[in-house]
């Protein structure tokens, strides 16, 4: 069976999952959390996609790329991927598969669910139970978001530099929303719509959506589809 395209657009955020196949460890220590991320740093400067956030647990993880073309975010995470897994491989002396698939995608919709999705991505270690606060985690968007420091990977998106005039006003307003936690129902709802890939937006979103390309966008009615008798 050939495989679903994703639906990868220019100049939109995309959140994308991927972990580790049988949920098993992608990372073992230090050393392999530092190598993945210089080839997501370099990759994505490569290929000149901006990550708007990111996160990187034991198992899987999860970034918000904003790619300038259609093929640059399939570019830079087939490049990283076949990388890392030789390196993987050959440092723990295995062989085989280390992801479960292709990585998995969904376009979000900015103006309403931005910052939504950079605060479910900066909260994972604390859903996950392996770290008491987002602040505590190190290897995630967090700790620059808020100012606690700077890493190269992350490209804020312009939603964000809207939040305040000044840095510190961006960095407050941010911790402030992230504080404020997110709804079970809305992380099922990111969850689930990156592993199906399905858009994350409102109605009117999807519905100009529908209209810049072929894929189906907007949700299916149930039910077969109607078709009218033969005429006698």
């Amino acid at each position: 069976m050939a495989r679903h395209p994703r639906l990868a657009l220019p100049g939109y955020p995309h959140h994308v999952i991927q972990r580790g196949n049988n949920r098993q460890p992608i990372v073992q220590d230090e050393s392999d959390r530092k190598m993945l991320y210089s080839l997501w740093l370099e990759e994505s400067q490569r290929h000149k996609v901006a990550v708007n956030a990111y996160v990187l647990l034991d198992n899987h993880f999860h970034m918000l790329l904003t790619p300038p073309s259609e093929e640059a975010m399939s570019l830079m995470m087939q490049s990283v991927g076949r990388t890392y897994v030789r390196y993987f491989n050959n440092r723990h002396h295995r062989s085989g598969t280390l992801w479960e698939g292709r990585y998995k995608s969904s376009l979000v919709d900015s103006e309403a669910y931005l910052l939504t999705c950079m605060a479910y991505i900066d909260l994972n270690p604390v859903r996950a139970g392996v770290s008491d606060s987002a602040e505590a985690f190190n290897w995630s968007s967090y700790k620059h978001l808020i100012g606690q420091k700077i890493d190269k990977l992350v490209t804020p998106h312009a939603l964000y530099w809207a939040l305040g005039n000044t840095p510190f006003a961006r960095e407050a307003a941010y911790a402030e929303f992230v504080a404020g936690g997110l709804s079970a129902a809305i992380e099922k709802d990111l969850t689930e719509s990156a592993l199906k890939g399905r858009v994350v937006g409102r109605t009117e979103f999807l519905k100009s959506l529908q209209k810049t390309t072929q894929r189906q966008i907007l949700p299916q009615k149930a039910g077969r589809p109607f078709n009218k008798p033969p005429k006698a």
